[in-house]
């Protein structure tokens, strides 16, 4: 009698069988590579989203007003103005008639730019001018304290119009000092980049000049499980300083594989 073709039960046990034996070896031997690009695509968006950090950090740091950055917080926090763009203002000496930038008359608040007005352009009621910053600490040169910076509220063509007029001198106090080279700073207001260990991030914060404003927060970087600023200036008024960036990323995951990075930021502190 002729047999139908087919498997029996048996066969197909055996096949079922051999084949999770063979699959079974196989992975024995895939595991290790498939685990090894895992860990690799880890360890690379680790990398990636550390140096994305630390490059934004550095980029903005080169942009700081002259002698503004300060290390805080035991090395938790960089802080620093934003600057946006400058030029050069007219000085007394330079003027015959109106238009110069006073240092001896606190009520008058406006002065001309001599030249190409700054771009991007002034924006009233949102950017100061800084005059001559030597930075913290140094009397009637800091920024922070309010000594040579004023608010911009009116522009008209190559005139500018403050809110008031910090450099003049008073009664009692005096003028700020001029910039050798007639030099204005135009600034949006201070940055800081904090390291926020317990919640494992680290964040940029600004507009928060005035205390009644909370501050604007973006992270930055996720996973981070050690950070720390430091600042190499070794006087006040120094034409460089040195700004290092140490960032460790940790992945939440079992293996809790770390990226650490350090960068250092040349920053130029022209004036």
């Amino acid at each position: 009698m002729r047999r139908d073709g087919g498997f029996t039960l048996v066969e197909m046990i055996v096949v079922i069988v051999l084949t999770g034996v063979v699959t079974g070896m196989v992975a024995v031997f895939l595991r290790a590579p498939v685990q090894a690009y895992v860990d690799s695509a880890a360890r690379a968006e680790l990398s990636d989203s550390a140096d994305i950090a630390v490059r934004r950090v550095a980029r903005e740091v080169r942009r700081a007003l002259p002698n503004s950055v300060r290390v805080g917080g035991g090395g938790s926090t960089v802080e620093f103005f934003l600057t946006k763009s400058g030029g050069r203002y007219l000085a007394e000496e330079d003027d015959e008639g109106n238009g110069y930038l006073s240092f001896t008359d606190s009520t008058d608040r406006t002065f001309t730019v001599v030249g190409q007005m700054p771009s991007p352009a002034i924006v009233p009621g949102a950017d100061s001018i800084v005059v001559y910053n030597l930075g913290p600490g140094i009397d009637r040169a800091d920024a922070y304290a309010g000594d040579n910076i004023a608010l911009v509220t009116a522009v008209a063509g190559n005139t500018v119009t403050l809110a008031s007029n910090p450099f003049a001198s008073t009664g009692t106090t005096a003028a700020v000092l001029s910039s050798p080279a007639r030099r204005f700073q135009v600034v949006s207001g201070p940055v800081s980049f904090v390291c926020d260990l317990p919640n494992r991030q680290l964040l940029r914060q600004w507009n928060y000049a005035a205390p009644s404003i909370t501050p604007s927060v973006a992270v930055l970087a996720s996973n981070v499980t050690a950070c720390r600023f430091s600042y190499e200036a070794s006087i006040a008024n120094t034409r460089s300083g040195l700004l290092g960036i140490s960032l460790t990323l940790t992945r939440p995951d079992a293996a809790a594989e770390s990226v650490q990075l350090f960068h250092q930021v040349h920053v130029d502190n022209p004036i």
